[in-house]
């Protein structure tokens, strides 16, 4: 894939949780693989995550019937705790995700730049169904 000159992406919700909880399903594996996936005809069986600055982290994306997969990854760039996560994708691609505090919800923002393979809307599309699942996921929790 190629790096982009396209202008930013942007995906966004609001989850009826606090920060803390939702910082820690975003970040901590064994919840990454309950909900890091855009359709119920997908899944991601194994996530593994450094979180700290200049850390990696992969999480393996995969079509539930076995026809397509793959390894979705990078480097952090800068990580606040409850606050902002960064970081660099294999291909030099960037994203910037922001954990926004309100009382008893967290609004999640997340920017990223989008590849010359696939239409912009596509991309949104598919970024936004993941932040959908997650908020889904996370106010579904005990």
């Amino acid at each position: 894939m190629e790096t982009s000159n396209q202008a930013k992406v942007t995906v966004e919700t609001v989850i009826q949780a606090p920060v803390a909880k939702v910082w820690s399903y975003w970040t901590e594996p064994d919840h990454i693989t309950k909900w890091n996936q855009p359709s119920e005809d997908w899944h991601s069986p194994r996530a593994e995550n450094d979180l700290r600055v200049g850390g990696a982290f992969v999480t393996r994306m995969e079509a539930k019937d076995g026809s397509m997969g793959f390894d979705f990854g990078g480097i952090y760039d800068d990580v606040k705790l409850h606050e902002a996560i960064s970081y660099t994708m294999g291909d030099g691609r960037k994203v910037d995700i922001a954990f926004v505090a309100q009382g008893d919800t967290t609004k999640v923002v997340e920017i990223f730049d989008p590849e010359n393979t696939h239409p912009v809307e596509f991309q949104q599309a598919g970024w936004q169904a993941i932040m959908d699942s997650f908020k889904r996921y996370v106010e579904g929790s005990e």
